[in-house]
């Protein structure tokens, strides 16, 4: 999984540094947002030129690092 990771870059002069696909402009957030949205990894690599493992990678980065995160949840009354 981590040979994975190796799709994601972050270069300050792409996107501002945010996390990409690889030799892209395609950030990692974009493609949670396509899947949020309902588009399946399918329609997504087709659309955008871009691997299913490419959709595994962002995935598997936003999962890395979303568990090194601490969540404070409010206590509602």
């Amino acid at each position: 999984m981590e040979e994975l990771l190796r799709r994601i870059a972050s270069d300050p002069r792409v996107m501002a540094g945010k996390p990409v696909i690889q030799g892209t402009r395609i950030t990692v957030g974009m493609i949670l947002e396509l899947l949020a949205s309902g588009m399946r990894p399918e329609e997504i690599a087709k659309d955008y030129d871009i691997s299913l493992d490419d959709i595994k990678a962002a995935l598997l980065y936003a999962a890395k690092v979303l568990g090194r995160e601490e969540v404070i949840i409010e206590a509602r009354a």
